[in-house]
């Protein structure tokens, strides 16, 4: 789906443009990922493990934008990606359809700026619209400050997962699902 594109000003006074990617924004949105990949431990790759072409970006991207049960939205300041928040089905089947699935990376010099609450209500407010009536996400434990905005968006903790993620020293890091009525 495409989100109708809106103007956010950030803590900083910062116009951002908060929009669809197109298929052009492929190589920018790889490069995105890969940064924040490498900024966070709170997210589920690293950044080598981000091996898709800028051709299967493509791809991805369009088929965002064609279907009617997901969208994506980005973070654009003056032609920058400062960061990305999508909504997806939670699952394929019909007894799921209600379900939708959160998530977000945005640049750390860009955290507490209200970028991330600015994307995350953009996607809450559209989730019904599309036929949804919870949204869910899942949050690394020790990430203090997303799980607060998480819980100001209306989110509360339903579960643990634990050892969500392996780090490369072998450490291990639980995870918080969280859930939100719509």
């Amino acid at each position: 789906m495409r989100f109708a594109p809106r103007s956010f000003t950030d803590r900083a006074g910062r116009a951002v443009l908060l929009r669809s990617p197109e298929p052009a924004d492929a190589a920018a949105l790889l490069d995105c990922l890969k940064r924040t990949s490498g900024e966070t431990p709170y997210l589920l790759r690293d950044p080598e493990e981000i091996t898709l072409t800028v051709a299967q970006e493509e791809a991805f991207l369009q088929n965002m934008l064609d279907d009617p049960h997901c969208g994506m939205l980005v973070a654009d300041l003056d032609g920058q990606i400062l960061g990305s928040a999508s909504l997806s089905m939670a699952g394929p089947c019909r007894r799921m359809a209600h379900r939708c699935d959160l998530a977000i990376a945005l640049y750390r010099d860009f955290w507490g700026q209200g970028l991330g609450r600015a994307m995350m209500q953009t996607l809450l407010d559209t989730a019904p619209t599309l036929g949804y009536t919870q949204a869910e996400l899942q949050v690394v434990c020790h990430n203090h400050t997303a799980i607060g905005l998480y819980k100001k968006l209306g989110f509360a903790e339903c579960g643990r997962l634990p050892g969500y993620l392996r780090y490369p020293d072998g450490s291990l890091a639980d995870a918080l699902w969280m859930v939100r009525p719509l």
